[in-house]
């Protein structure tokens, strides 16, 4: 699992200071280039080497606002790896008290530099599972 401590500006709220719902979408987006940065992966050099990974799929609840000057921490794993596919969960809490503010998946699909799908490399399921 990876954790990632995110604070929240201005420009991440709306005219209530609340976060702009698709703003937890970059804040997953994060949590998974840092979970696979902890396991040896830099998604620019996967890319170079001609393996990218595209999302095929999110799910979120949302459970409660982030709102201006807090700190939100997102937690990410692979709760599922196939031969071609990655599923990440997330959670993004408040810092100071826990809250749950939600809860997601994202399946990535691995492809080529041709935009073909492929099969996750063999040395990330390895590190990752």
């Amino acid at each position: 699992m990876n954790t990632l401590e995110v604070k929240i500006y201005y420009e991440d709220t709306d005219c209530g200071n609340v976060v702009y719902y698709a703003n937890y979408l970059k804040y997953m987006e994060r949590g998974r280039t840092e979970f696979l940065a902890d396991h040896g992966f830099s998604v620019s050099e996967l890319a170079a080497q001609g393996t990218m990974f595209v999302v095929a799929r999110v799910e979120i609840d949302y459970r409660s606002s982030a709102r201006l000057g807090e700190i939100i921490v997102v937690r990410t794993w692979v709760s599922e790896m196939t031969r071609t596919s990655i599923l990440f969960g997330t959670t993004m809490t408040d810092k100071a008290t826990d809250r749950l503010i939600a809860e997601a998946t994202a399946r990535l699909v691995c492809l080529d530099a041709n935009g073909k799908i492929k099969r996750v490399p063999q040395d990330m399921i390895e590190k990752i599972k």
